[in-house]
Order: structure tokens, then sequence, then C-alpha cells
């Protein structure tokens, strides 16, 4: 049988939704990573301009999160997967060949724009096999969310060492194979994926929009947001406390070896521990931890460090409790999103949810820039940022005790 006579399958295979994340992760973080390089030493652009095309990257791929799971609804996982896979190898042929500011600019949102259209879509798939697999009482929802991060972090990990193997045949290489990546990704995915199935009964369709009218879920997207602004300060806080504490960059990379260690081997048995708890009980949970990281920082902040490997245990604390936090929260918060939404709306609920974390980024991001100078030295006035940063996942916890009040009683009443 020749290649072209194979048919997309028939049933969606779990796996391979793993895979795709393992695989779009290792083309991403081969790439990003060393754009800012090539942006500077090749492009000769300032260091305004190369924040703002890493930061049209970053909200061209948060802000659109909600259209591309829209679009997930409305048209099927399946082919707004494979329209992600293409728009993302547009972008990086654009950061291949762009030789000016603007094609560099068009090829990183492109790669931003890709990932929202594949995502969310991703995360739709894997809650419906996951709400499947649990029915039939295999793994759970949440187990197949949080084997869904270990691959992403695996990818991550790997990613980075393949770009730099290239970077020295040049950043056009580093993005071509970036390219390549996803081809293959979209090769595979195309015969992997099951096609939309179609139904005698007219599926209802709801706009986008409509997700914002439930007030509960709206609440709990803001209440969950401060995850992400929270785990956005391993790159723009924890390097202020590498400095305070006389540090150098290359502190940096075993401080972010120490959080992939900890996802690859603790993720699963955390989900599991998640799932005999309860998500309902586990994200309150998550989010004092994720306060716990910013005061373990606060209380070393006003002192001067201490000689040796020891200047850095406040930042191996913060990365520790950090990381701890978000295995404990995003598979049980992805967990929770069918219970609000029907399964023609997960795409946009998916979406709405990485929506709201990117504009609580770019908003936090305004707040504590300028907040943060004032930790970079030993001082009364460097406690003050790191309590500010503990104070909004604090009051994520206790919102989400009153905000999933009704999703504890109807799992009581069903026990």
């Amino acid at each position: 049988m020749s290649l072209f006579s194979l048919r997309p399958a028939t049933t969606l295979w779990p796996p391979v939704l793993l895979g795709s994340q393992f695989v779009f992760n290792i083309g991403f973080y081969a790439v990003v990573p060393f754009l800012a390089i090539f942006l500077r030493d090749d492009l000769m652009l300032s260091g305004g301009l190369i924040g703002l095309v890493l930061g049209l990257r970053t909200f061209s791929q948060q802000g659109m999160f909600i259209v591309g799971g829209a679009l997930s609804d409305r048209f099927g996982a399946r082919v707004i997967i494979l329209c992600g896979c293409l728009v993302r190898i547009a972008g990086y042929l654009l950061l291949a060949f762009g030789q000016s500011l603007w094609p560099i600019i068009l090829g990183a949102c492109l790669t931003g724009i890709g990932g929202a259209l594949f995502s969310p879509s991703i995360e739709a798939l894997l809650a419906k096999a996951g709400t499947q697999s649990e029915a039939k009482g295999k793994r759970s929802r949440a187990e197949w969310f949080a084997l869904f991060a270990v691959c992403g972090e695996l990818g991550a990990v790997l990613g980075p060492v393949a770009g730099a193997l290239l970077t020295g045949l040049g950043f056009r290489q580093v993005a071509l194979a970036g390219a390549g990546v996803f081809v293959v990704a979209l090769i595979v995915l195309f015969f992997c994926l099951p096609p939309a199935q179609r139904s005698k009964q007219t599926l209802e369709i709801h706009p986008w929009w409509s997700t914002f009218r439930q007030p509960r879920f709206v609440a709990f997207i803001i209440a969950y947001s401060s995850w992400l602004l929270s785990y956005n300060q391993l790159y723009l806080a924890l390097p202020v406390e590498i400095e305070r504490a006389g540090g150098s960059e290359k502190d940096l990379g075993p401080l972010f070896m120490l959080a992939s260690v900890l996802i690859i081997l603790f993720q699963l048995p955390l989900a599991r521990f998640a799932r005999q708890v309860g998500a309902v009980r586990v994200l309150p949970a998550g989010f004092l931890l994720l306060s716990a990281s910013f005061a373990s920082v606060a209380l070393f902040a006003a002192h001067p460090p201490p000689e040796g490997w020891l200047r850095l245990l406040p930042a191996g604390c913060f990365v520790t409790l950090l990381t701890c936090g978000q295995m404990l929260l995003v598979p049980s918060a992805k967990d929770l999103i069918p219970w609000f939404a029907k399964e023609s709306t997960l795409g946009a609920h998916y979406g709405a949810l990485s929506t709201a974390g990117g504009c609580a980024v770019l908003a936090g991001n305004l707040l504590f820039g300028s907040q943060l100078d004032h930790a970079l030295t030993p001082s009364p006035q460097a406690v003050f940022p790191w309590l500010q940063l503990a104070f909004f996942p604090l009051c994520s916890a206790v919102a989400l005790v009153f905000i999933c009040r009704p999703m504890r009683a109807a799992l009581a009443s069903r026990a």
C-alpha cells in the first residue's frame, strides 16, 4: 500500500497528542531561545527593538489562544492543528530568510499565531480522550494532562540542546531545522488525527464570546491567571535574585534544569495524588505553594548573600516551590475545564484559560518590571517586590475556595 493511499485515522489515540507536544516543544525551543541572539548579533537591533519583537511574538500567541480554541470548536481540532503547523512553518521560513526588521516581526508573530491555533485544539482533544479513558476506569483526565506536561518538558529540555548544536552553522540553519520538525509533525498528524465526526444532529455552535457569559468561569480564569504571571517570574524575577546573590547568567542553567528534572520525575505522581485528594482541593494548595515561593526569597532579600553555593539557596527554594505549585495546578485546572464547558466549546474554554494568563503576564510585567529594580541589591526595600508577587497567588488560593464550592458539592453528592 502506498503512502498516498493512506487515510487519516478514524479514532483518537492519546499518545499521539503526547508525542505531538514533545515534538512541538523541540521545534519551538530549538529556535526561539536563540532568536534574541540573532536579532542582536546578526541584525544589530537595539535592546528596545529586540524586546518589541519578542513581546509581539508572545502576545500573538497568548492573545490568540481564545481565537484558536473557538476555531477548533467551529471547524474541528484536526483542521486547526494542521493549519497551526503550516502557519508556524511559514513563520520559521520568514525568520530564516528575512534580512530586515519587518519580515522578522511577521515571522515571529506567525510562530506565535501557529501555537495559538494548535495548542488549545490539542488540549481539547486530550480532554475528550481523557474523559473517555476515565469513563472506562483507565487513566484519568488529570493524569493524561500530567503526562502531557512531562512530554512538553522533555521537549523543552532537548530543544535548546538541538538548537545549540546547530548555532555554529548560523541562525538560518536553526530556523530551517525548526521548520523541518514541524513539516514532519504536519505529515504525521495528518495521518494520525481523526477527522471531525459528522453527527446526524446539527452541532450547536456557540460564538467564542459566549465563553465569557459564565460569571463563575470568568472568575475561575481570572484567579487562575496569577499562575502564569507567577511562572513567568522565572524569566523576569529569577535573574534579579541571582544578581542580588552575586551570581551570573551561568547560574540560570542549573536552576532551569532543576525545574525540568522536578517535572519529569514528580509530575505524574503528584497528578495521581491530586486525583485522590480532588482537583478542587488541590488548586488552592498549589497557589499557596506559589505564594510561598516568593515569600521564601523575601526572607533573604534584605540580607547580604553568604559565600559559595549557599548564595543560590533562595533561588533554589523559589524554583522548587514554584515548580511544585505548577505541577499541582496545571493538570488539575485543565481537568476542571470540562465542568464549565460543553464538548462543542472545549477549545474556546481552554483558549480563554491561556489568554487570561497571557493578559496577566503582560500587565504584571509592566507593573513589576520597575519594582524589581529595588530587589537588585540587599536592602529592606528589596523585600517588598517579592511580597507583592506573593500577594496575587495568595488571593487566587482564597478565591478558588469559593469559586470551586459548587464543584465540591457536586462531587460530594456523587460519592
